[in-house]
């Protein structure tokens, strides 16, 4: 590789590269491994390998295994804390493609080619001004599609309390109305019906 690549992000010389981990010659075409890529880019650890987990491609499996060593690689070498690191930059590269044949009809041939491709993933801590921002959105509820789900079904449900509240509370009120008002009728006692 002649310089960083575009998505690594790290385009300072002398600036801290982070941690990788590179898988070369995977029998798999990298068109394959960009798509799960994408998705993987600038997350957290965390939330990169639940991505990982929830695809049904091989590709996935391949590159939760990377990520794994990535992120090994950073608390071992680097003494990193797995919390705080992310996907800093992610790309499959082409590998040379072997070239066989195979045969057709009437003695003609035809090429094949078996694709492969380099993968690379590199993990970064988060800075401080980063990890503080990210805390803060937390704590104020997060701006994220989980906690805005979160918020909605509470909401959904605190209101369906208050609607059950307030049926309990009129049922109650019309249970009291159709009773008879026996306070101000004289009802005459036994010993004097005799």
């Amino acid at each position: 590789m002649t310089g960083p690549k575009l998505n690594e992000a790290n385009r300072v010389a002398g600036a801290p590269g982070g941690v990788k981990a590179q898988l070369r010659w995977v029998r798999m075409s990298a068109s394959k491994f960009r798509p799960v890529l994408n998705q993987v880019r600038g997350l957290d650890v965390v939330s990169a390998r639940e991505v990982l987990s929830l695809h049904s491609v091989e590709a996935a499996r391949i590159l939760q295994k990377l990520l794994k060593s990535a992120v090994a690689n950073a608390l071992h070498n680097n003494s990193l804390d797995e919390e705080s690191l992310y996907v800093k930059a992610c790309f499959a590269d082409e590998s040379p493609t072997i070239k066989r044949f195979r045969t057709r009809a009437k003695g003609r041939s035809n090429i094949r080619l078996r694709r492969g491709a380099h993968i690379t993933i590199v993990v970064d801590a988060f800075s401080e001004a980063e990890q503080k921002t990210r805390e803060m959105i937390e704590a104020a509820g997060g701006r994220s599609d989980k906690n805005q789900r979160r918020q909605r079904v509470a909401a959904s449900q605190a209101r369906e309390a208050a609607q059950q509240a307030n049926e309990a509370k009129n049922a109650t009120v019309d249970e009291s109305s159709d009773a008879p008002n026996t306070e101000g009728v004289d009802t005459p006692s036994t010993e004097e019906s005799k």
